[in-house]
């Protein structure tokens, strides 16, 4: 409350600079608002002189001060405590009014001062010219000036290159963060720093020159766990499934551990960069799995590698941390890793179908079907009005559905897996009942599902419906087949056909169905049709040009006839001869 006075005004400027450096260190949190007292701090020196800025924002405040006061007791202290608003703006990522405030400080100190060049940054570039003023003997500091510009480099670099980063110019991004890598910090940030170099370099397409940066991190903090994470993603998109799963389960176990206290800055600094940078794009670069979200992916990918005994062991684990409460233990903001909960169930069943565990596949989606039933209404609509095109679905409406027919497909998908588990347990009966209920739920229940007024929003899901049913379609007819009942084995397969022309396995097995009841020449024509016409498998292995669920692809496997290449022999033999009884 006392009135400001000009020779007061030195200490009380330098005294303002300590304590709110104390008061940030000592909330060891990211910075954010404004810094009340610089304000403050920065009107008393106006009253002091006679002046008055109380209307003014901080930009305006700070650069009637600098062009105003020159006292030269006053142009340290303000010098300083210019350097400090400087980090408050760079917190809030206010780049702009960082370099303009440097520009303001290093006129004042030197109005003759050249600016920067062509060509480099301009930011840095005023804040490393800026002169760090001389420090007083009398009026200790509880951080130096020049310790506190150096901090101001690194995080202004970071800063800028993840800006550049989330903007997609890798190279000025990858030098910005070089940058960043050489300045002032802790290893904890330098760690990130090198994190991501590496998810710059794996985005520009250098895959081996990312993992260079990700390993870097590790060695400079292990504790840098999203480091380890991404080193696991790269060497999947590089398709070295050994490395990956390594990866994975180092990170696993780290994750499973109480980690050590956090990697020292050494000296500790009251202000220092990692309470500068906290942007969007760092939090998701840093996303640290749980570690049943990694358990899962470790069951994901042995599955996709066909490492099925491996597959088995992690998805079990993964279930067991299911009884455990796992809403508690992952975070339910979208970033997860896991899909949906009837998903796993799903591709866990797929899993120990193809280990031989049938009855636990069935009991497993036996959960599946039992939770799902009660979600899925009578009927369900999912064809546009024709007669009001201009009229949409409301949001929660066409959410409700796609919801719907997601728990329509987990349960048909449930019962087509628990056809095929029956069907490998000799009970072709049984496997029969489990693929009639399915293409009962799967295509009673939808109306619209065949017609092409389906709801453009929907599609995915419907096309997913079909392919099911088709699958389901193929499994009951490969049982009759099994039972002797060519004739309903025929229609399951026409059927098929109706579902997806030209489908390789659906057309497979309606040529052994006709050659199996003697229809010998029919069998032969549609032989050559289909064998000119189908899609080849990958055209089977995605549904609205997405890639089939995992939990689907064993089910597509044992859909394709197990006697197709001796029948197509069989067939080239018949035309063969009929050839030459036709030119003799």
């Amino acid at each position: 409350g006392l009135p400001a006075a000009l020779r007061a005004l030195p200490l009380e400027l330098t005294v303002l600079y300590n304590f709110l450096l104390f008061t940030v260190g000592a909330s060891d949190s990211a910075i954010k608002g404004e810094a009340e007292g610089i304000r403050q701090g920065l009107l008393r020196v106006l009253e002091a002189c006679g002046a008055c800025g109380r209307d003014l924002g901080m930009e305006e405040l700070w650069e009637k001060v600098l062009q105003e006061v020159t006292v030269e007791e006053l142009q340290a202290p303000l010098q300083r405590l210019g350097a400090l608003q400087a980090a408050w703006w760079l917190a809030a990522s206010q780049l702009g009014s960082v370099a303009g405030l440097f520009h303001l400080l290093s006129t004042a100190e030197d109005p003759g001062r050249a600016p920067c060049s062509e060509g480099q940054n301009e930011l840095l570039s005023v804040i490393k010219a800026w002169q760090v003023p001389p420090e007083g003997a009398s009026l200790p500091l509880v951080q130096s000036a020049k310790d506190l510009k150096e901090i101001l480099c690194t995080a202004a670099a970071f800063l800028q290159g993840l800006q550049e980063l989330e903007a997609g110019n890798f190279p000025t991004a990858l030098s910005l963060l070089q940058e960043a890598a050489g300045g002032f910090c802790s290893k904890k940030i330098l760690a990130q720093i090198y994190t991501c170099l590496g998810c710059c370099a794996q985005r520009m397409g250098k895959p081996q020159t990312a993992l260079q940066h990700l390993k870097r991190a590790l060695q400079v903090d292990f504790q840098c766990l999203p480091a380890l994470s991404h080193v696991a993603a790269v060497y999947h998109e590089l398709g070295e499934m050994d490395a990956e799963l390594q990866a994975l389960a180092l990170l696993y176990e780290a994750l499973g551990k109480n980690p050590p206290a956090a990697a020292s800055s050494s000296p500790y600094f009251l202000m220092r960069t990692e309470l500068l940078v906290h942007t969007p794009v760092l939090t998701s670069l840093l996303h640290q799995h749980h570690p049943s979200e990694v358990k899962y992916l470790l069951a994901q990918r042995c599955l996709q590698d066909g490492r099925v005994a491996d597959a088995v062991e992690h998805y079990l684990d993964f279930l067991s941390l299911l009884q455990e409460g796992l809403q508690q233990q992952v975070p339910l903001d979208g970033s997860s890793a896991l899909p949906r909960i009837p998903e796993v169930f799903l591709e866990a069943a797929s899993a120990l179908g193809q280990a031989g565990r049938h009855q636990d596949a069935i009991t497993l989606c036996e959960e599946v079907i039992s939770r799902t039933t009660d979600l899925i209404p009578r009927v369900l609509r999912v064809e546009e009005r024709l007669e009001q095109p201009e009229c949409s679905v409301p949001g929660a409406e066409l959410s409700q559905k796609k919801e719907s027919l997601c728990c329509l497909a987990w349960r048909a998908a449930g019962y087509l897996h628990q056809g095929w588990a029956w069907a490998r347990l000799g009970e072709s009966k049984e496997a029969v009942t489990q693929f009639s209920r399915e293409t009962t739920s799967g295509g009673c229940c939808v109306q619209g599902c065949v017609c092409l007024a389906v709801t453009e929003n929907l599609q995915p899901e419907v096309e997913l419906l079909q392919k099911i049913r088709l699958l389901a379609l193929l499994g009951r007819g490969a049982q009759f087949l099994e039972l002797g009942r060519h004739k309903q084995a025929l229609l399951d397969f026409q059927h098929s056909l109706q579902l997806s022309p030209g489908d390789p396995a659906a057309a497979s097995y309606l040529v052994q169905t006709l050659w199996e009841l003697n229809r010998k020449q029919e069998a032969a024509a549609q032989w050559q049709k289909f064998s000119q016409s189908c899609p080849g498998e990958d055209g089977q292995q995605q549904v609205q040009g997405r890639p089939l669920p995992l939990y689907l692809v064993s089910c597509l496997e044992q859909a394709v006839s197990p006697h197709r290449e001796s029948l197509a022999r069989s067939i080239q033999d018949y035309l063969g001869a009929a050839a030459q009884d036709t030119s003799s």
